[in-house]
């Protein structure tokens, strides 16, 4: 049974075997109201449901399926996929957030992190015990559909045509300003260089890119904007280079998918990202919010022979 907000992805839970039940919730909110409204609804389902196993992803279902599911003796198991924007930018929400994360995961069975920093910060200020943790690097990838093309070796000869593409919801934590800023000064260099974005505007986040701010760097020609996809594959395939200065991750997803698919990545030498990357040898780290190291990186990768761009994507 999947209990999540509905949206046009619900019907292929669906399809996949699940019985979906909608669980509508405002996931940027900070409504107590809203929030306890939402603790009410996960209880009437859960108890409706009666699992043997209450499995949470994200901060609210999280924090407010599992307290649910607690006060009915249901067993919970949590799945921490990143920290977000509460936890970079500490302030008095990371200390609400720190609560609400303390009380929920108190009973929890097990508590899944998916790279080493998160679960060391979660014990340190005492949301988890060490005991109730354990590691699973990432969400996975399925290599049979996510494999090297065949025809990857057609690189272009004069080193200058590089299609660098990020893929990402389009919030500012994932980095966003840093590769526009970062895409101008090395189209200065290398005017022939492309940058493109894949990922999700109007974003339910309090860091969300504005459409005009898109809008305005494609006129500027920046940036080419590819919309959303539910396939990101052929768009991978097309690049030379994935790209995410993000600010902290769980483990990237876009960067597996890169890997596989035998491209270079450039990322951030931060949690989550860095887990995804050897400096040098699959691709290149730079330092976070720093669009002068993240230009160096990209303009070093330039540079490479394409012999040498195929093997790190190797």
């Amino acid at each position: 049974v999947a209990l999540a907000p509905p949206d046009e992805f619900s019907a292929r839970l669906e399809d996949m075997g699940c019985r979906f039940v909608p669980m509508p919730m405002d996931n940027k909110g900070v409504s107590p109201i809203g929030d306890f409204a939402l603790l009410l609804r996960y209880r009437k389902a859960l108890k409706r449901i009666r699992p043997d196993v209450y499995l949470g992803y994200t901060i609210k279902p999280n924090v407010y399926g599992s307290l649910a599911a607690h006060s009915l003796g249901i067993p919970t198991i949590n799945n921490i996929s990143g920290l977000g924007t509460a936890f970079i930018r500490k302030n008095l929400l990371t200390k609400i957030v720190q609560g609400l994360y303390r009380t929920a995961l108190r009973r929890a069975h097990t508590v899944y992190f998916q790279n080493e920093d998160d679960r060391q910060e979660f014990v340190r200020s005492k949301l988890v015990r060490i005991a109730q943790t354990d590691l699973v690097p990432g969400s996975g990838i399925n290599l049979t559909a996510y494999a090297p093309d065949a025809k990857t070796g057609k690189t272009d000869s004069n080193n200058r045509h590089i299609k660098f593409l990020m893929i990402a919801r389009l919030v500012r934590d994932k980095g966003i300003g840093e590769y526009v800023d970062a895409a101008r000064k090395i189209r200065s260099q290398y005017p022939q260089a492309r940058f493109s974005v894949l990922g999700f505007l109007g974003v339910a986040n309090r860091t969300a890119i504005e459409k005009e701010d898109v809008d305005g760097w494609v006129e500027e020609g920046v940036l080419e904007y590819l919309g959303s996809a539910d396939d990101v594959r052929p768009f991978i395939k097309a690049a030379d280079c994935v790209v995410l200065p993000s600010y902290r991750e769980g483990t990237p997803r876009t960067l597996l998918e890169a890997a596989a698919m035998a491209k270079p990545v450039i990322t951030t030498d931060v949690p989550g990202c860095r887990e995804t990357t050897d400096h040098g040898v699959n691709g290149y780290l730079c330092q976070v919010k720093d669009a002068d190291d993240l230009a160096a990186q990209m303009a070093k990768f330039i540079d490479l022979s394409p012999s040498d761009r195929l093997a790190m994507g190797a």
